[in-house]
């Protein structure tokens, strides 16, 4: 496990014996083979023996070498086992040369450390990224074995919102180093920043490629009131509300939805804010092309009835193009309510009553379409004259069908006022 330590150790329990050596000799001798080295140093020895708490090391020393198991790692609560094996050299930081028990005291996760703050000070100066495995899972964030605990916040795992942090633990990431305060045992990280900075990298390779005008296969990603934005493989880039459709579209929602396939024109590219502006409605026939062609004012038209608005409706006619009916213009009768009126979807016949092809504009009307709307106006167009007094004939039967009505007068009223006079109540004359 510390294989990739750079430190050397300083220990050597080698020593080579003289072929005149004499037996007076060997206690010199044995006393060379004992390693010397002091508290702070790094050095190397062979796992002998692990227990649940404690690993016992052979490092050439007068005594073996003990690892606490809590100075193995900077996980916690974890089985020696899975750390180290007998048998294995290992490299660790000497603590204490002789505690209160006579031990050698060791650790492995401060000699880890050592060499970790130099590797993520260079990491930090050099702004590049470092690796490390998400051992923990705390209130805000996230904990990432880099050889030191470093803190990952939840705001910065991802670009985009994480609500189940435990799916990290376990995982190994790539992050920047975002604050760095050995004096403080401080770290935290960015994995939100190495994304961003990747996805950067391949957006201007993308973008490289891209040209205005090309026509790309895509899906909708997201919808804002403004417009969708469309995934076209590489990167999102926006669909305004006005490059929808060739109609009139106030909410985006009307005319796609999240995930729908879509096929767009490449329009604008910005590379500096790496921004792609698209178009759906331009990779479709223009509509208003045909619709010059085919229809004039005053043509009486099939359509279907979009959409319904507060002051009348939009109806589709021809291949595509929506025209305005004014709420006065929906029927023969008064209509206070559109929507009571009219309803999405619906089949209508309607009258071309104004068309500005320039401003690509066209107003239309239903009652106009019906074929009693003439008789109608000219029904409410006629004067309206009251019945004379020297119009009056000696025969009641007559004079009550042959006298003119004020307009909205109620005929039974009119019957009484009527049946008065000939009984020569009121007025005579």
């Amino acid at each position: 496990m510390t294989d990739n330590l750079d430190e050397k150790s300083n220990s050597s329990n080698v020593v080579e014996i003289p072929d005149d050596a004499k037996p007076e000799d060997f206690p010199d001798l044995l006393e060379k083979t004992i390693v010397t080295f002091n508290t702070g140093d790094v050095i190397e020895g062979t796992v002998v023996r692990i227990d649940r708490n404690e690993i016992f090391v052979d490092v050439g020393y007068k005594s073996e070498g003990v690892i606490p198991s809590r100075e193995l790692t900077v996980r916690k609560s974890i089985n020696p086992n899975e750390i180290v094996k007998e048998g294995e050299k290992i490299k660790a930081l000497v603590l204490d040369k002789e505690d209160d028990e006579g031990r050698l005291l060791l650790s492995v996760k401060r000699a880890l450390y050592e060499k970790a703050w130099g590797d993520i000070q260079k990491v930090a100066d050099e702004k590049t990224s470092i690796k490390g495995t998400v051992i923990e899972s705390v209130k805000g964030g996230l904990i990432v074995d880099i050889g030191v605990r470093g803190f990952l916040p939840a705001s910065l795992i991802d670009v985009r919102r994480v609500k189940e942090l435990t799916s990290y633990i376990g995982e190994e990431i790539e992050a920047k180093i975002l604050e760095l305060d050995r004096q403080r045992n401080n770290i935290v990280l960015s994995r939100k920043a190495h994304l961003e900075e990747e996805q950067s990298e391949e957006r201007q390779g993308f973008l490289e490629d891209l040209e205005v005008g090309d026509i790309k296969e895509g899906k909708v990603s997201s919808i804002v009131n403004f417009g969708a934005f469309v995934d076209i493989g590489g990167m999102d880039g926006l669909v305004h509300v006005s490059e929808l459709s060739w109609r009139h579209v106030e909410n985006p929602n009307e005319i796609v939805k999240v995930g729908d396939k879509a096929t767009v024109k490449v329009l604008e590219i910005d590379n500096d804010k790496e921004r792609i502006s698209l178009s759906i409605k331009q990779v479709t026939e223009d509509p208003w092309l045909d619709f010059e062609l085919s229809f004039n004012d005053g043509d009486i038209v099939d359509g279907e009835v979009t959409k319904v608005v507060p002051f009348g409706s939009f109806v589709t006619i021809g291949k595509g193009v929506e025209g305005l009916v004014h709420i006065s213009e929906i029927s023969i009768d008064k209509v206070d309510s559109p929507e009571l009126a009219l309803a999405i979807g619906q089949k209508v016949k309607v009258k071309i009553i104004e068309l500005d092809i320039p401003k690509r504009r066209v107003n239309l009307s239903i009652k106009q379409a019906d074929p009693e709307w003439k008789e109608v106006e000219e029904e409410k167009n006629e004067p309206k004259t009251h019945s004379s007094q020297s119009d009056k004939k000696s025969d009641s039967d007559d004079e009550k069908s042959t006298r003119q009505k004020v307009e909205g007068v109620d005929e039974s009223l009119d019957n009484i006022l009527q049946e008065l006079k000939d009984r020569g109540i009121g007025n005579t004359d």
